[in-house]
């Protein structure tokens, strides 16, 4: 344990290489113990060694069907690769191992919004946001229930989600957007302007602000 206390010094220095050096020695060392091959894993992913990365957390899972880590650690590296199908079912058997972090509720339902599986989605980034309130979980989120057209839903978890970050640009853009779907046009306005004043460069908030003001001038 103490080689391994002494690699996660090492990557809070971010000596990597010099980690992944000690993570290798404790597993020739311990090799029946599958969180050497975790912690392998972890590192060879980080620098983007994807084949290694695998073999190790396989290696884990050898040892220990149950072990939960590596699955997850699998399941980051499948997201990370696009192979949504198969990171679906590595976080999917975290929750059934009782890894029940707010992490892996959310991947989850990534990999099912991913794959435009909205009402698959839609339960398991709700959990990610009740045993978490981060600003990326209650976007995805809201974003999921304006797509499936829940707009007061989606707009409760925007509004959530401007009460940690006023300044979150797109959540402002999504609430102009749903204003507008609504016909509340100085209500749509008035979210695109604070979307640009957060970020003068965010082209499709310009474009809705510019199809809103033209719908205003048809109307007068």
């Amino acid at each position: 344990m103490d080689k391994q206390n002494e690699a996660l010094k090492k990557i809070q220095n971010n000596e990597l290489e010099k980690a992944a050096a000690l993570f290798i020695e404790y597993t020739e060392e311990n090799p029946q113990d599958p969180v050497g091959y975790i912690n392998v894993g972890n590192i060879l992913q980080q620098t983007n060694q994807i084949k290694e990365a695998e073999r190790f957390y396989l290696k884990a899972i050898e040892l220990d069907k149950d072990a939960a880590t590596a699955y997850y650690g699998l399941g980051n590296l499948y997201y990370g690769e696009k192979m949504y199908d198969h990171a679906e079912k590595m976080f999917s058997h975290c929750l059934t191992l009782g890894l029940e972090e707010s992490d892996v509720y959310f991947l989850l339902g990534m990999t099912y919004m991913l794959r435009d599986q909205m009402m698959l989605c839609l339960p398991f980034l709700q959990r990610a946001t009740e045993i978490e309130r981060k600003e990326e979980y209650l976007f995805q989120y809201g974003l999921a229930l304006a797509k499936m057209h829940y707009a007061e839903e989606a707009s409760q978890i925007f509004h959530d989600l401007l009460s940690i970050n006023e300044t979150h640009a797109d959540a402002l853009y999504n609430l102009g957007i749903l204003a507008f779907h609504a016909t509340n046009f100085d209500d749509a306005l008035d979210y695109l302007n604070r979307a640009l004043q957060q970020q003068p460069d965010h082209s499709l908030a310009r474009k809705a602000k510019q199809t809103v003001e033209q719908m205003q001038q048809r109307d007068e």
